[in-house]
């Protein structure tokens, strides 16, 4: 299969365009970066978007209920489908403790959401292994093609995350402002 020079061009654009807009922006340095406080800018793209990653995984995980019943008959089936289960509900878990982090503005929110990043893979992983190993198929049969997609974009939010005046300002500095209010 493929794909006509169009399609390449629009996601040219749909990747390019952000990367480009990001890239300027950050090279920019602001003019008063004590002022880059808050969810705003791109980070009330993250924002957004780690808001909405519970609910798609949860989605995913319905959406996948015809296939399950028709694991549900096969030898070692049910324990097939919960597993997979489990290990979603568990990455929908992870993704609400990274939601309310955020939420509370917690400088534990980096790392969480480097973890939550990590886990990515790790999980796709562990649940091809898992539904391999159960049901016996080789584990080629089980792997989908877009298995990178969500690592590599979720890549450019974690490198943003980490190099962010907005966001060290608004996750970084709780523990002085907390002081200060104290005194």
């Amino acid at each position: 299969m493929q794909f006509p020079i169009w399609h390449w061009a629009i996601l040219l654009l749909l990747i390019g365009v952000p990367v480009v807009f990001a890239v300027r922006s950050a090279s920019k340095p602001p003019k008063n970066p004590e002022q880059l406080v808050g969810f705003g800018g791109w980070l009330m793209l993250l924002a957004i978007g780690q808001c909405l990653a519970p609910f798609r995984t949860l989605a995913d995980l319905y959406s996948s209920s015809e296939g399950y019943q028709r694991l549900m008959s096969l030898p070692n089936g049910p324990l097939a489908v919960d597993g997979e289960i489990v290990l979603s509900l568990g990455f929908a878990l992870l993704q609400l403790i990274v939601l309310v982090a955020m939420l509370r503005r917690s400088p534990r929110f980096k790392q969480l959401f480097l973890y939550q990043w990590i886990a990515i893979p790790f999980a796709f992983a562990l649940d091809a292994v898992w539904t391999a190993t159960i049901l016996g198929a080789p584990i080629g049969q089980i792997l989908a093609g877009d298995a990178l997609v969500a690592p590599v974009l979720t890549a450019i939010w974690v490198a943003y995350v980490y190099k962010s005046v907005r966001v060290r300002n608004t996750f970084g500095r709780p523990a002085a402002t907390e002081v200060a209010a104290a005194i």
